[in-house]
Parts: structure tokens; C-alpha cells; sequence
């Protein structure tokens, strides 16, 4: 099977979130398998600073309205194993971040991924490369399938070609004004409520959730949450007319990466049956992060600094979470106003909380390590990662039911002594501090907490069975007729 990954980042090339973890780790897995896998990225100027590649001596040239733009595809080095390809072009992609900068995203986003998406397959024609799958990734290469079934339906390179849409985030889709069109490539006729206009404008992941062969997202649950008005953010019903093509596939994490026993960034190592070593790691960072009480409970979060994430709801309930006892270790970015305003936490409840803004490899590995219990009140979440790793470093989650959460974290029962985490359902400070005291009955049993600990670890959510469930869902996808 011929399968290349059409994406706008990938690890370890450029990344900006868990998309690029999820491409970069099914390429490596696919090539652990021995599949012809290769993936396909734009060539933005930290890669081609921080990579030794070498030019293919191929081009692309993409007409766009009344002009053509060029790229120039570049791959690895061929001593690398895994096959990725580049496309340079420098007034699209030569640029210090990938989708914006801090004053908000690039302006010409939709001619960067309208470029690209086309050069995707126009680089297949240049290296001679005919795809069984092309697997596209949120709304930069939704267009991909669209232009399969329609300016490249009666090209033969392409005639068993299945396309696969992954939705990582259905609340980023690439909505762009109405003069775009002109760039497309495609008439007039396109710009319609049935085809690609959302409310008078143009977007970009609807192109691919209307076109592609099969349809997933990252969890199962998800999968059957967008489905609904509430998470469908204005494509329930396009999802609902595709329901039967849309499954759902949980992320995994890199055991090797991820892993108590053997991680070099922490000041001791532990396994399940021996916790000797996490009590070290909590020690060693309640210590340098200032933290007086190291017998309290150790709340830790690593995330985006975003409403997504719940951090509104962290924030009301801040000063009553102190108040029960516990110590808090955060450590991420995002909004400016969510910095701003835990920062003002840390200066108010100095010497119980531990703000740092920004992200560290090695503090976050710490923090999963150190925490007692780690906090994911998120407002939605497709799959998330934080609560897989928190998992296997024994950090109990404290998580809001919803989406992959919901497929991965077992609500604790107290009376038969199961589960691995402590769920709420209502996004409220109060249902948020509920699941906390039930966290800190727990916490209050020695054994109980160590056995929530070992039922923690003990799960496995590894990218080796999510590369396997994307392999089978290739395989049985069918090729659609253009409508």
C-alpha cells in the first residue's frame, strides 16, 4: 500500500500542537511496518534551518486566478529512513511561525493552503508517486479531496487513489471571505450552501468533510459528539449527512518518549510496582518550584493557556481549590489575558503555586512525574494527549467527560475500587471542586491511592494500535464517485 500523509506540520519537522504529533508518529509506525509511507509538508524556514535535505530537482507550478506560483520540492536526506517531502515557497512559507504571530494569523492564510493542497498533488505527478491513500489532516489540506474529484478526477495517477480526512479540531476550519474562490481554481458553482459557502464565506474544512472518501476524528466519542448542534460548530449537519463514512480513532503516545522507567528528565525513575521514585520526583520539584508543603496534594496541568482547555474554569475556582489544601503546578502558554491571570494566582498564593509560562520538554515531563493528580477540565477535546501521558506517569486525571476523555479515563468507583480517573460532567466551579474532594478522599488512603495509581499505569494507549485501526480504515475504504 502506497500511503502518504498530507499535512502542515509534523514532528519532529514543525509543530505547533498534537496534530503534528499524531502525523509524524503514524509515519513512523507505518515505516516500522514496512509500508510505502511518505509525508508531505510545506517547507517553512525552521525546517530548512534545522534539517539537512536535498533538492529532488522536480518543481510544481499552481495557478492561482490569474497567476501561477512555484514551488520547488525538496526531500530528506537520503540516509534518513522515512521518505518526506517539502514544497518551497518562500513568499508562502519563509516565515518566522507557521500559521501567525502573536497579533493574530497570517492574513493570506488562505492562499498558503490553497497553494499547498494543490502542490500536494501536483508533487505526486512530478516524482511519479500514485498514491492508494492520501491521508489529509484539518482544513490546510481539506482541500485535497476536493481537488481529486474534480480537477484531478481524470488523471490516472489518481484513479485508485482513496483520500481520508482526520479532523483533530473541528473548532478551527479554515473560514475565509468569499473572494478566495477566485484562487481555488474551481467555478462559481461550488460557492453554494450544498458545496463550500458557510455563511457567505468560503471554508475550507467543510470542502473536505463534504469530499473526502472516509471521514475521522480522533476519538470515538467525538465522533458521536459533533454530530450534535453543541460540538458540530455550525457542520453537524454536513456531519450527519456523512455519518456513515465518520469514525472515530484514538491518539496514542510514544512509549519510548513517554516512559517512568527509563525518562532521562526526571530526578528519579519508578514503575507501578515500586512508587519509591514518583515520591522522589515530587520531592525534587516541590523544592525548586518553591513549593513549602510537599506532603499536600499536587494538582499539576500542562496545556494551552485556553478556553478550550477550561482555564476560565480553573480560574473561578482558583482561590477555593487553594483553600482545600492543595498545592498547583501549571505549566503552558496561550491567551495573553489567561498568562496575565494566573500569574496574579502565583504572586497571591505564593509558596502553593507554581505558574510557568511557556513550554518546557523537560518541565512537563516533571510535571506528569511530580503531580499527584492532573487537571483537564477541558470544554471539549477531541482526544487529548495530557491525560494518556499523566496515565502512564501514575498522575491521576481529574477530567471533564467529553470526547476522548470519556474513551480513555475510567471513572473511579469507590465502593468496587476500579478506575483510573475521577470524571465530572458539568463545566462549573462547583462540579470542577466536587471531583476535587473526591480526588482528596482518596488521597487520604495510602493504599487506595496507590492502587488508583497502578490501575492508572496500567493502561495503554500506545500509537503502535491507533497506526494499526488508521491501516484498516484505509483498506476498507471505498473510492466515492464525484457528485
Amino acid at each position: 500500500m502506497n500511503i502518504l500523509i498530507a499535512c502542515s506540520e509534523a514532528v519532529p519537522y514543525a509543530k505547533t500542537g498534537g496534530l503534528a504529533d499524531v502525523t509524524g508518529a503514524l509515519l513512523r509506525e507505518f515505516r516500522k511496518e514496512r509500508l510505502n509511507a511518505s509525508l508531505i509538508l510545506p517547507l517553512y524556514s525552521g525546517i530548512k534551518q534545522g534539517f539537512r535535505l536535498v533538492r529532488t530537482g522536480r518543481t510544481v507550478r499552481v495557478p492561482m486566478g490569474n497567476f501561477e506560483i512555484e514551488g520547488v520540492i525538496w526531500t530528506t536526506d537520503r540516509r534518513r529512513q522515512s521518505e518526506t517531502y517539502f514544497i518551497e515557497c518562500d513568499p508562502f512559507f519563509a516565515r518566522p511561525e507557521l500559521y501567525g504571530t502573536g497579533e493574530g494569523d497570517y492574513t493570506d492564510n488562505a492562499l498558503r493552503y490553497i497553494f499547498f493542497s494543490r502542490a500536494v498533488l501536483e508533487a505526486c505527478l512530478a516524482l511519479d508517486i500514485a498514491p492508494d491513500v492520501i491521508h489529509c489532516n484539518d482544513w490546510q489540506t481539506a482541500m485535497v479531496p476536493l481537488y481529486l474529484r474534480t480537477i484531478y478526477r481524470a488523471n490516472k495517477r489518481f484513479r485508485k487513489t482513496v483520500s481520508l480526512l482526520t479532523v483533530h479540531n473541528l473548532g478551527y476550519q479554515g473560514i475565509f471571505d468569499a473572494g478566495t474562490m477566485a484562487y481555488t481554481g474551481l467555478g462559481r458553482e461550488f460557492f453554494v450552501p450544498e458545496k463550500l459557502e458557510f455563511f457567505g464565506k468560503l471554508n475550507f474544512l467543510k470542502a473536505g468533510l463534504l469530499y473526502a472518501d472516509i471521514l475521522n476524528t480522533v476519538s470515538p466519542t467525538s465522533a458521536r459528539e459533533i454530530l450534535s448542534p453543541d460540538q458540530g460548530f455550525g457542520l453537524d449537519g454536513v456531519l450527519r449527512m456523512r455519518e456513515s463514512d465518520l469514525y472515530g480513532i484514538i491518539n496514542g503516545i510514544d512509549p519510548v518518549e513517554w516512559d517512568p522507567t527509563g525518562d532521562a528528565l526526571l530526578p528519579a525513575n519508578y514503575t507501578a510496582g515500586d512508587l519509591a521514585g514518583k515520591h522522589k520526583c515530587k520531592a525534587a520539584f516541590c523544592r525548586e518550584a518553591g513549593i513549602s508543603d510537599r506532603k499536600a496534594p499536587l494538582l499539576g496541568m500542562v496545556s494551552r493557556l485556553s478556553s478550550q482547555k477550561g482555564i476560565d474554569l480553573v480560574l473561578r475556582a482558583f482561590d477555593d481549590l487553594v483553600s482545600l489544601g492543595v498545592t498547583v503546578a501549571v505549566l503552558g502558554r496561550g491567551d495573553e489575558a489567561y498568562q496575565t491571570a494566573l500569574a496574579r494566582k502565583a504572586q497571591q498564593h505564593e509558596g502553593k503555586v507554581k505558574i510557568t509560562i511557556g513550554f518546557e520538554e523537560a518541565g512537563a515531563h516533571q510535571v506528569y512525574a511530580a503531580s499527584d493528580f492532573f487537571l483537564m477540565p477541558s470544554l471539549y477535546e477531541p482526544c487529548g494527549i495530557g491525560q494518556l501521558i499523566a496515565m502512564r506517569y501514575g498522575t491521576v486525571p481529574i477530567a471533564r467527560r467529553t470526547g476522548g476523555i470519556a474513551d480513555t479515563v475510567d471513572d473511579l468507583d469507590h465502593l468496587r475500587g476500579t478506575g483510573s480517573g475521577i470524571l465530572f460532567q458539568d463545566m462549573s466551579p462547583s462540579a470542577f471542586l466536587d471531583a476535587v474532594k473526591r480526588a482528596l478522599c482518596v488521597y487520604r488512603d495510602p493504599a487506595y491511592v496507590n492502587n488508583l495509581v497502578r490501575s492508572s499505569m496500567s493502561r495503554e494507549f500506545f500509537w503502535r494500535d491507533s497506526a494499526r485501526e488508521y491501516l484498516a480504515l484505509y483498506r476498507k475504504s471505498p473510492k466515492k464517485a464525484a457528485p
